[in-house]
Order: C-alpha cells, then structure tokens, then sequence
C-alpha cells in the first residue's frame, strides 16, 4: 500500500506529519503546525480534531456537524502558507466545492498556546 502524500504539502508523508498530530501520538509544536494539521484534518474529515484544536473561548462558535458537511462537501486541493510568525499563521487553502468550481479560502489566523498546547483562537477571512 502506497502511503498517502502529507495533505499540508511538506512534501511528507502523511503518517509522518500531521497525522502524529491528528491521532493525538504528538502536539503540535508551533502555531504553523497546528494550522498544517487542522488543513489536513479538513481534507480527512477529522472534525473531533477540529474543534479539540479551537480555543475554548471561541469553541462555542464551531459546530461539529457544520465543520463535517463543509470539509466533506469540498475537495482540498493545495495549502499555501502566506507566513509564519509567533501566533499568526496566513494562508490560502484551495479547495474544488460541490459544484467543482475551484476556491480559495485566505485567512489571517490568530493562535494561543496553553499548558504547551497550541489552538486555534480565530481568523481574517479575505
């Protein structure tokens, strides 16, 4: 079996990269990190780590079910990471929606690390 090329393109392989992270066997280790991770939570359609990975004051925001029918209802093409700096993360996710149409969703993401761990606190959609 081929082993599935990492989703965040690090050009790893996924059992190797953000799947550590996804599956709970490592913690992200910086802000960038855990952006990658959740990009290719979305395209396993791993909502659970989605909203485990957002800060509990924005939590009650993220519905589980909504986060599952939108990360099921595209296709994830490309990561693009814009930069990387302390606790702000920029990017473009490309993505094919329902109806095939390519997309492009540009966020400036604010993170917060507690006891170690790094979630995601909210973004700045363009």
């Amino acid at each position: 079996m081929k082993e599935t090329e990492c989703y965040c393109g690090s050009q790893m392989k996924f059992n190797d990269c953000c799947n550590l992270y996804i599956n709970g066997g490592e913690m992200a280790p910086t802000a960038e990190s855990l952006m990658r991770s959740r990009y290719s939570a979305y395209a396993t359609h791993n909502a659970g780590y989605l909203v485990a990975t957002t800060h509990t004051s924005t939590r009650k925001h993220h519905n589980k079910k909504d986060i599952l029918e939108w990360s099921q209802s595209n296709q994830w093409i490309k990561l693009k990471i814009i930069y990387s700096r302390d606790n702000k993360v920029g990017f473009k996710a490309f993505y094919l929606d329902s109806q095939m149409q390519m997309q492009m969703h540009h966020e400036h993401s604010t993170f917060k690390v507690e006891d170690g761990k790094w979630f995601y606190v909210d973004g700045e959609f363009y």
